[in-house]
Order: structure tokens, then sequence, then C-alpha cells
């Protein structure tokens, strides 16, 4: 069993798939710490030596911010624009998509489940 910054990497997965289960390391990110570390891309994770996880548990931990660090700037990072009342702090308040996707239909992710608004009954004449 692979454990690299506190996560569970899966056994069966070959090992740029399995380092992507870290929070912050993507494909192409995966395939240089993989690279640098000397290891063939479709390795799987359970066929990984003692030293070849030493030597990718170095490499992130010199060169990437991942987990709860980069989590936790992430947040940071949300809530100084909240406090500074920008535009895209706004919109984090407000729950509503930030990047300038259009909310008349869909966004539907950000602000929840629809919320049915009767309309007024006609007036009999």
């Amino acid at each position: 069993m692979a454990r690299i910054a506190g996560i569970d990497l899966p056994k069966n997965k070959r090992g740029e798939i399995g380092l992507t289960y870290i929070f912050g390391i993507g494909r192409s990110t995966a395939q240089k710490i993989l690279r640098n570390a000397g290891i063939n891309f479709d390795k799987k994770v359970n066929e990984w030596t003692d030293d070849e996880q030493n030597a990718i548990r170095n490499f992130i931990n010199s060169n990437f911010k991942v987990e709860g660090a980069l989590r936790s700037e992430v947040q940071l990072n949300i809530k100084r624009l909240v406090d500074i009342g920008s535009f895209r702090g706004t919109r984090h308040r407000n729950g509503l998509p930030v990047r300038g996707q259009r909310t008349k239909t869909n966004a539907r992710t950000r602000k929840g489940k629809r919320k049915t608004i009767a309309n007024k009954k006609m007036a009999v004449k």
C-alpha cells in the first residue's frame, strides 16, 4: 500500500493515474513526478519499491504544495476576495458562478436545486 501526502493510493492503478488521487496533482504533474523519479508511467502502484515511493514522496514534498496546505491556501484566497468585496468575492458569497458563466439557464451546480415560483392567477372577467 503506497501512502503519499496522507493519501492511500489505489493499488491496481497505473502510477500516472494513482498519483492523481492526491489533491493538487493532475495527469501532467503526475507524469513530471514519475519522470523525475525515474519510474515508468505504466508501472502499477503496488509494483513500486520502497525506494521508488520515497523518491516520489521526496519530489512531491520539495516541489509541490498538495492536500491540506493547498486546500487552506485556496480557502484563504477566496476569503481575501470576499473580504475586499471584489466582484468575484461577491459571486462566491452569493453562491453563483464566478467566472462569467450564464445564469439564466444552467448554473445548477452552483445555484442548487430549482426553487419553483408559482405564476400569478389570471383575473376572471
